[in-house]
């Protein structure tokens, strides 16, 4: 059933709830809030490479928070076992029975934090779950539920004993972001409540659970005209012939950026998808996604200046509502 006008309006409308409510914990970081809500309306899973204290634990209780939904914070070591993410099966003397214990994976919000410093043997523990929300122990499935979003962060400043994440990875995240540090203004608000410096604790839900999985399921009827599906293909063929990169856009980073399209029309009131929001979402969603040439990786580009251009390059369709 395609989404109407009344329900893309709707969707809107609690899009900016969620927002609004998130912002309260998260001060002056409207634009890093919609990005990671996008990215969980999306069924997707967000990257956070910035530096210590600045707001992406926050971030993850602020969203957990406000969709009345569990929170957990894995701390990525190198001695991190996969059994510590996923959980194990125990033998229960008294029952004499299998018993399977959760591991902290199974949480609406997930905080993996500082992913790059556990094994990759432990990071691969996160490819299925994150793939298909769900965790096999001893031939076992086990469904994490809904909503479920990864926020993983990894630190830019020291990377001395890091494993960097496989292009396999990476290939699964939505979204890659930087929270930043906030302007003047916010930080003064922060720093005059430091006394309480947890704000997510203020926090009251907007809506349950169940309300955000309405939405997912909604938002993935949002209508996309094949006028911008062609689009998308020109701006994937064209990341992977650009001259700066070995490796392009994969389809799967091609079916992504168009589900965070969806999303992000929806949350403006809009039951169809524009140019505009394929544009404004391909660098977050693909940048994290082009390996480098050696060369131009030496020559000092970035992938963020590969997708400036590509944007420039390809000219976008003329705009068209839903049929």
């Amino acid at each position: 059933m395609p989404m109407t006008p009344e329900n893309a309006a709707w969707f809107a409308q609690t899009f900016g709830k969620l927002t609004d409510n998130i912002g309260q914990a998260l001060l002056g970081k409207t634009d890093v809030i919609r990005l990671a809500l996008v990215c969980m309306l999306a069924e997707g899973h967000l990257l956070l490479e910035d530096a210590p204290g600045t707001g992406k634990t926050a971030l993850a209780r602020a969203i957990a928070a406000t969709v009345h939904g569990s929170h957990s914070r894995i701390q990525f070591t190198p001695d991190l076992l996969p059994s510590d993410i996923t959980g194990i099966t125990m033998y229960d003397q008294r029952t004499s029975t299998w018993d399977f214990h959760k591991g902290p994976i199974f949480a609406s919000i997930v905080l993996a934090d500082e992913i790059n410093r556990a094994s990759p043997k432990t990071q691969s523990a996160l490819l299925e779950v994150m793939e298909e929300s769900r965790v096999t122990v001893d031939g076992v499935r086990h469904d994490v539920g809904r909503p479920f979003m990864v926020i993983a962060t990894q630190n830019p400043i020291e990377q001395a004993g890091t494993y960097k994440l496989p292009e396999a990875q990476l290939d699964r995240f939505l979204v890659k972001a930087t929270v930043g540090y906030p302007d003047r203004a916010a930080a003064r608000m922060i720093l005059a409540g430091s006394a309480n410096p947890d704000r997510t604790q203020r926090l009251q839900a907007v809506v349950a659970a169940e309300a955000v999985a309405q939405m997912i399921d909604l938002v993935k009827e949002n209508h996309v005209d094949d006028a911008v599906l062609d689009y998308v293909q020109q701006l994937t063929e064209a990341t992977r012939d650009d001259a700066e990169t070995s490796l392009g856009v994969s389809t799967r980073g091609s079916i992504a950026l168009v589900r965070a399209a969806r999303v992000l029309a929806a949350a403006q009131g809009r039951n169809y998808v524009t140019p505009d929001d394929v544009k404004a979402l391909a660098s977050p969603v693909w940048a994290h996604r082009l390996v480098l040439a050696p060369e131009a990786e030496f020559a000092g580009s970035t992938p963020g200046q590969v997708m400036t251009r590509v944007i420039q390059t390809i000219p976008a369709p003329q705009q068209r509502g839903a049929s």
